[in-house]
């Protein structure tokens, strides 16, 4: 078996490429359609205003996949940015409860190992559910019946 690395530590050995053979990349903008002071990113970011950005307009994907995040240090709810443009919060939120994103880094996609875990309540709270390299048709068949209110993507996709 051997130790898993972080996306940063991988792209470091030149592993786990957003893209097979590329890198992660993507490019954040502080105001709506692409517009305001702007950083690229190539590595995990736990705090955007680290780079002069009160916030999070407009996001520009270049190779990816991207978890975003809408508090700081990866917490809250989750965002999946795939490859594309994304000119304002609600092209990459379907949230009616957070137009912020605070935080992003690269999701893992070349790791043979795919993780998730479902949680019953919002905020990663009640019954959890963890899904390791499966397909899962049916949460009922998984004694997972009531609902699922928060997904953490831990690797994979």
């Amino acid at each position: 078996m051997t130790e898993q690395q972080s996306p940063p530590e991988q792209m470091a050995t030149g592993e786990g490429a957003g893209e097979r053979g590329g890198n992660y990349k993507i490019t954040i903008y502080e105001l709506e359609n692409f517009q305001g002071k702007k950083c690229e990113l190539t590595e995990e970011l736990p705090n955007i205003t680290e780079k002069e950005l009160e916030k999070v307009g407009s996001i520009q994907v270049e190779s990816g996949p991207w978890l975003g995040f809408e508090r700081q240090a990866f917490a809250g709810e989750q965002f999946v940015l795939e490859k594309g443009d994304y000119p304002r919060w609600d092209s990459w939120s379907n949230s009616h409860n957070s137009d912020s994103l605070m935080s992003i880094r690269p999701l893992q996609i070349d790791s043979p190992d795919h993780k998730i875990h479902l949680f019953e309540n919002a905020g990663y709270t009640g019954r959890k559910m963890e899904i390791v390299d499966d397909d899962v048709p049916s949460l009922w068949a998984h004694g997972f019946q009531d609902r699922v209110a928060s997904v953490r993507a831990l690797n994979g996709t």
